[in-house]
């Protein structure tokens, strides 16, 4: 089994809710494709109030990102085909997943989408830093200070292994975080201060200082999006 990750951008003139309902639709029938565990993130009418929070430096920006896996990357031409049909442009990635924060507290049913925003973020790995070095760092304390310092109900990571598809951005990981709806414009819920400017300040400078560590963050793109498990 392997997990493949495709970031898409919205055909021109389409409204985002209409692409939201386009994509998700299709997603239902991957199934017969071969494709298991089906996530759909994408932004819509839901993600509205939190779009202040986005940071991107790409015109136009993504509008989506599914996820899903297949027995073999191989096989994935299908899948490709619909994709194209439905997006302007899309950029796929074979990953490795990992799963720091399991979402236990905001289940949905197949189709639904989860209460609260993914928080998703492409990143790249500066070439200053070793590979080693750079997973190192994020899978251990970048991972205990974002736990600790943030809201978040879930945690995914994607360690990009390859590229996919010709001219994918040279992002290296692919992180879905969750987060409740509030927090996300609220950096005193988002950081956990509970109301205390001491407590925000703290846990504040500690994420910049690991996020420094091991990125750029001005090549960090961050986007905040609906999840839509459709199957499992």
């Amino acid at each position: 089994m392997e997990k493949l990750v495709y970031v898409l951008w919205c055909p021109s003139g389409a409204s985002a809710d209409d692409f939201s309902t386009e994509l998700r639709s299709a997603a239902t029938g991957w199934s017969g494709l071969g494709a298991r565990r089906v996530v759909v993130n994408v932004v819509d009418r839901f993600v509205e109030p939190a779009m202040s929070a986005r940071l991107t430096h790409l015109e136009p920006p993504p509008m989506a990102v599914v996820s899903f896996w297949l027995d073999a990357c191989d096989d994935r031409g299908p899948i490709e085909a619909e994709l194209a049909r439905r997006t302007a442009r899309f950029a796929g990635y074979l990953v490795v997943e990992s799963v720091p924060l399991v979402n236990t507290t905001r289940k949905a049913g197949p189709g639904e989408r989860t209460r609260g925003i993914n928080m998703i973020a492409l990143i790249e790995r500066p070439e200053r830093i070793p590979y080693e070095r750079w997973i190192e760092h994020w899978h251990g304390h970048h991972k205990r200070v974002a736990l600790e310092t943030q809201c978040t109900y879930a945690y995914v990571r994607n360690v990009v292994v390859r590229p996919l598809t010709a001219d994918a951005p040279p992002w290296a990981g692919i992180v879905e975080e969750g987060f409740p709806a509030e927090a996300v414009t609220n950096p005193m819920l988002w950081y956990r201060a509970e109301g205390s400017p001491e407590t925000l300040e703290k846990n504040l400078g500690r994420m910049i200082e690991s996020v420094q560590a091991f990125l750029d963050i001005d090549k960090v793109e961050s986007h905040p999006m609906s999840e839509y498990r459709i199957s499992e």
